[in-house]
């Protein structure tokens, strides 16, 4: 796969568990430093270009000399509107509800960024990966099922394909790992581009 050579620092800036389980699939030598950022969308922003940004930004706020950094965000859009990570229950049933029987996107964005020694980046390439998922039909029994579940918390969308919420999921058309937070084949040839770039 891709080894990371001595005196480079692969840093992943999310506290996603389901990320950093992404890379330790593919037995990456890699560090977690959370990026801490605001997450607010601004007005008139597309889903395309929320996760895009929230990427490059997470990935530059830890960035030191030396590293590669890989910052990602992943969003769930219906109607165009945003789904987030749920504010609480109420929040998560009402969100499953417009999923509900429905073909919805799921968009990650990641930002590969190389740092050179003094401290600027040498390389950013930021990609953007689209899935589409339909749900089945979910009355109010399987509503309350998954949502005692306590798996809706922290998900955007409040669903997760890899868990429980795997039994929702009718279809899936695209990548599933993009869902599950990184689109792992796009992320790992642009962390290989970078590693090149640094004369690795």
């Amino acid at each position: 796969m891709i080894r990371i050579p001595p005196g480079v620092r692969l840093i992943l800036a999310s506290s996603s568990p389901r990320r950093s389980e992404l890379f330790r699939q593919v037995a990456l030598d890699f560090e977690v430093r959370p990026a801490d950022i605001d997450e607010s969308v601004r007005d008139g922003e597309s889903p395309i270009d929320y996760v895009r940004r929230l990427s490059v930004e997470k990935a530059a706020a830890v960035a030191r000399p030396g590293e590669i950094v890989v910052g990602a965000d992943t969003t769930v859009e219906v109607d165009g509107e945003i789904l987030a990570k749920p504010l609480d229950d109420a929040d998560a049933r009402r969100m499953l509800r417009l999923l509900s029987g429905r073909t919805h996107r799921v968009h990650t964005g990641v930002t590969v960024m190389a740092m050179g020694s003094a401290g600027l980046s040498t390389s950013t390439r930021t990609h953007v990966t689209h899935t589409a998922v339909t749900f089945v039909d979910l009355d109010s029994a399987t509503l309350d099922w998954y949502v005692g579940t306590g798996e809706p918390g922290g998900k955007a969308g409040a669903y997760a394909i890899q868990g429980a919420g795997a039994a929702l999921v009718e279809r899936l058309d695209g990548s599933v790992t993009n869902v599950i937070g990184m689109p792992l084949a796009e992320t790992l040839e642009n962390i290989r581009l970078a590693l090149s770039g640094v004369g690795c």
